[in-house]
Formats: C-alpha cells, sequence, structure tokens
C-alpha cells in the first residue's frame, strides 16, 4: 500500500525500499484486505435477491460485482502488493464505473459503497486524489440512486442527503485511517532507525573492546615481554664483557640470568596468549610475587631492593586478583625505570593494606625525576591500569631524594 505524505502532497511509495519483515507484514495486511473485501461482494449478492431483487435488474447488478471481482483480481490486488500506480488507477476507474451500474440497479446494492470508498483511500497515493475520486464516487452514486425510479429533480433530492453523508462518513473514515496509517508509518520508521543505531552502538563497542584489547595487550608486552628482552639484553652483553675480559665465572652469573629471564618471559608469553594472570601470580600471593620480581631485579641490577608487605594481622582489606595485577605490573613498570633513569644504589617496595584500600610506594635514592615529568608509554600505562581499577598513581619524590611512585586503590577494588 502507498501512503501520503500530508506536507508534500507526495507518496511515501518509492522513497525507499521496504524492507522484507516491512514487505511481509504488508502481504499479511493485503490478505485481509483481499478477504474482507470479498466477503462483502459476495453477501451483497447474496442480499441482494433476498431483498426482493429480481429479473434484469438483478443480474445486471451481478454482471456489475463480476467486473469488480475480475478488476481486483486482474488489477486491484497486484497493484496492492507492487505499489504499480497505473493499475491503481484504472482499478479505481472500473470500481467506481461498476460500482455505480450496481447501485443504479435498487435494492440492497448500495452495500457495495461501503467497500468502494475504502479501496478508494487503499490504493490512490494521496489524500487528494482520494477526497476527489469520493467525490466522484458520491455524484455517481447519487445520479444512480436518483434513477432508480425514474431521474428527476426530486428524487435527486431525495438521494442527495443520503449520499452526503456516506460521503462526510467515507471522508472522516478515510482521513482517520490514513492518519493511523502514516502514525504506523513513522513508528516502524524509528524501530528501523533505532534497530539500526543499536546494531550500529554494537558495532561500536565492538571496535571500542578491539582497541582496549589491544591496549591491554600493548601493556602487557611493555610490563612484561619487553622488559624481560632488554633484561637478557643488557645481561648478554655483560657476560660477553666478562668473557673478553676472562671472567668465566662472572660470565656463566649472567648467562644464568639470562636463562632465568627468558624463562620467566616464555611464562609470561604463555599466560598472555592464553588470557591468564602474570606468572609470578600463578606460583603464589602478591607478596610473593613483589619478593620474585625484587630478587631479580637485584640480579640483574646489583642494586638492592627492599620488599616490605606490611602486617596481614591488622585487618587490612586483601586485593583482589584484578588489584594484584595492576599491583605487579606497576611494580615491575617501576623497578624498570629506576633500572634505566634512576642511577640508584637501593629502592623499596612498600605494600600497605587497610580498610579502605590497598597502596604500592616505590622508593629509590637516585637522580629522582626530571622536570617536567614526560609520562613515556609505561608510566602511561600505570596511569591507565590504575584508573581502570578505581584507583589513581602518584609520582613525586622519596624521603631519601630519589624518584617516589605510589599506587592507591579503593577498598571496593581492593
Amino acid at each position: 500500500m502507498t501512503t501520503a505524505d500530508p506536507a508534500s502532497g507526495r507518496s511515501l511509495e518509492g522513497a525507499r525500499v521496504a524492507p522484507p519483515e516491512e514487505v511481509d507484514d504488508w502481504e499479511r495486511q493485503v490478505v485481509w484486505w483481499d478477504a474482507v473485501f470479498v466477503a462483502l461482494v459476495v453477501l451483497t449478492a447474496v442480499a441482494l435477491p433476498l431483498g426482493g431483487q429480481s429479473g434484469r435488474q438483478l443480474w445486471v447488478a451481478y454482471a456489475a460485482m463480476a467486473v469488480v471481482l475480475v478488476a481486483y483480481a486482474a488489477l486491484g490486488a497486484p497493484a496492492a502488493r507492487s505499489g504499480d500506480r497505473g493499475r491503481s488507477v484504472a482499478y479505481v476507474v472500473v470500481l467506481i464505473v461498476a460500482t455505480t451500474v450496481a447501485v443504479s440497479q435498487g435494492g440492497l446494492a448500495t452495500f457495495l459503497l461501503l467497500g468502494a470508498f475504502a479501496q478508494l483511500w487503499l490504493f490512490l497515493q494521496t489524500r487528494r486524489e482520494a477526497v476527489l475520486a469520493s467525490a466522484v464516487l458520491t455524484v455517481a452514486a447519487t445520479a444512480a440512486l436518483a434513477s432508480v425510479d425514474g431521474f428527476s429533480a426530486g428524487s435527486l433530492r431525495s438521494a442527495a442527503p443520503q449520499m452526503a453523508i456516506a460521503l462526510g462518513f467515507a471522508l472522516a473514515l478515510g482521513l482517520w485511517t490514513a492518519t493511523w496509517m502514516r502514525r504506523s508509518e513513522e513508528r516502524a520508521r524509528l524501530l528501523r532507525t533505532l534497530r539500526a543505531t543499536q546494531d550500529e552502538l554494537a558495532r561500536t563497542h565492538h571496535a571500542a573492546g578491539v582497541t582496549a584489547e589491544r591496549e591491554r595487550v600493548a601493556r602487557e608486552i611493555h610490563d612484561t615481554l619487553a622488559q624481560g628482552f632488554i633484561s637478557v639484553v643488557t645481561q648478554a652483553q655483560a657476560a660477553a664483557a666478562a668473557l673478553d675480559r676472562g671472567e668465566v665465572a662472572a660470565a656463566h652469573r649472567r648467562l644464568t640470568v639470562v636463562e632465568t629471564t627468558a624463562r620467566d618471559n616464555l611464562a609470561e608469553a604463555r599466560g598472555l596468549v592464553a588470557a591468564f594472570s602474570p606468572a609470578p601470580l600463578q606460583e603464589g600471593s602478591l607478596d610473593e610475587a613483589l619478593r620474585r620480581v625484587a630478587d631479580r631485579f637485584v640480579a640483574e641490577t646489583g642494586t638492592a631492593a627492599r620488599v616490605d608487605v606490611g602486617d596481614r594481622s591488622d585487618g587490612g582489606a586483601g586485593a583482589s586478583p584484578t588489584a594484584d595485577v595492576v599491583l605487579l605490573r606497576a611494580a615491575q613498570e617501576a623497578l624498570a625505570n629506576v633500572r634505566r633513569h634512576a642511577g640508584a644504589t637501593a629502592v623499596t617496595l612498600r605494600l600497605s593494606r587497610r580498610a579502605d584500600g590497598v597502596e604500592l610506594e616505590v622508593c629509590d635514592d637516585g637522580r629522582g625525576l626530571p622536570e617536567p615529568v614526560v609520562e613515556g608509554f609505561g608510566l602511561a600505562g600505570m596511569r591507565e591500569r590504575a584508573a581502570a581499577a578505581g584507583g589513581s598513581l602518584e609520582l613525586g619524590t622519596g624521603a631519601a631524594g630519589g624518584a617516589r611512585v605510589l599506587v592507591r586503590l579503593p577498598g571496593s577494588t581492593a
């Protein structure tokens, strides 16, 4: 069916290609239109002889109704499904003429006007066309009724009021139907827009999830594998230099650190691929993981490192697995920065647990933070991890004059 745009007077048909689900829904509606109209014509045909009509008038009315049914099958029904304007107009012309002929035979043939008026609004594409066609049918039907007992001014005056009422009813019903159909069309369009928006939002969320996952993997690689490879390269260079000096024992110690670091990196890589927790956390608690990280730092750099995990009997909150990962990665990144930039002789890792959350503080006695502080990928990733867990990252100067990194996570996360 074609519905009219009240603002422009143009058909909404053809402005877009209806989606398959909308086509199926309209097909079901058209089937009901078919059934109702055919039933109305058949019931009228049955009512005519029961109303006393017979002879030539009855057969002329039957012939007119047969023409309507044939025209509907050949022109109307296909046009209702395809929106073909040519067939629609042709069917409307046949409908008006045949209905007028049937009404001119008198009796109960006026029942056909109910279906005829409704179909004018079904097939014509604008309200203006439907109103004009309804007026034409009303005039023709009035003349037909006036001619039943001999066309005269009196019979015309007698038929005109009831047809005027019929026209008013038809216009009111048609305009209401068109408005309802217009609103239905708008609701359908809004639903399609909503579905499209939901699909677009789902795609956006998927893309954002992919981006976030890539960023997470990049941070994991930077905080684990990249740092490990830097350590391997550094220790291998130191071992080569020791061999050049004939210090076999020192070279052996360096190579042992290389092997240990490579094994740790392999475990981290496997955990990263399998989306497991960090390898140090798989082997024990956060306290133990921090001690292992510090021990490896000492073995690689020779810089003294002390781990203070506090007293677990103070009623402080235990960290969640998510918080453990954030704190461990922060410790690894902070120690990597000490190794690369601080020139420190000692570093302290202090883990504090309280009822309102948990804190990790990493302090060294090195040269401190530059002014201004430029956050690279490591510090930015540390800050993002803390923020994602609802916490914060603070950078400053420690008591020994070096750098101080403080990661604070709230109790809800911890």
